[in-house]
């Protein structure tokens, strides 16, 4: 039914919980891409800095964002165990910027027809339908194709 399945993953119990939903979509033709966004480590001010120490600390920070993107890169690699395990097709990227972004971009550039995602944000009654988290908003906002939300608290 769908031929590119988006599983944005955070690295989280409910980013599985969403990996799980998104193999029971699949079927023998489809392609489960799980997505990591590595939220980058910001530069702090650095105006006290000579240019030399600012060139080093801008280095340091981007190799450490590098190092925890691999990581998280091996985690998922790990989570789509489940796919291979089912005969599912699966891809992993791993990516360093703004989560909403960089999700929007992929699907935008990738044909994907399914979006499979958790969402954190609790409320209650009509406020609940009101508010998404950041990311879940952006992502149900901007895209045509079908997005599930899975309840992070309710896995």
């Amino acid at each position: 039914m769908y031929k590119i399945i988006l599983v944005p993953h955070a690295g989280t119990p409910a980013g599985d919980t969403a990996l799980k939903h998104a193999i029971y979509a699949a079927d023998s033709s489809s392609k489960i891409i799980i997505l990591h966004i590595v939220e980058a480590i910001h530069t702090p001010p650095s105006f006290a800095l000579s240019s030399s120490e600012r060139e080093e600390l801008h280095k340091s920070i981007d190799d450490a964002n590098e190092e925890i993107r691999k990581d998280m890169e091996k985690a998922m690699e790990k989570a789509a165990e489940q796919c291979k395990d089912k005969g599912i097709p699966v891809e992993i990227k791993s990516e360093i910027g703004d989560a909403a972004e960089h999700i929007l971009d992929f699907v935008e550039n990738n044909n994907v027809e399914l979006i499979v995602m958790s969402k954190r944000r609790k409320l209650k009654g009509m406020k609940k339908l009101l508010s998404l988290g950041s990311v879940s908003r952006k992502i149900v906002e901007n895209v045509t194709c079908p997005v599930i939300l899975i309840d992070s608290e309710n896995n």
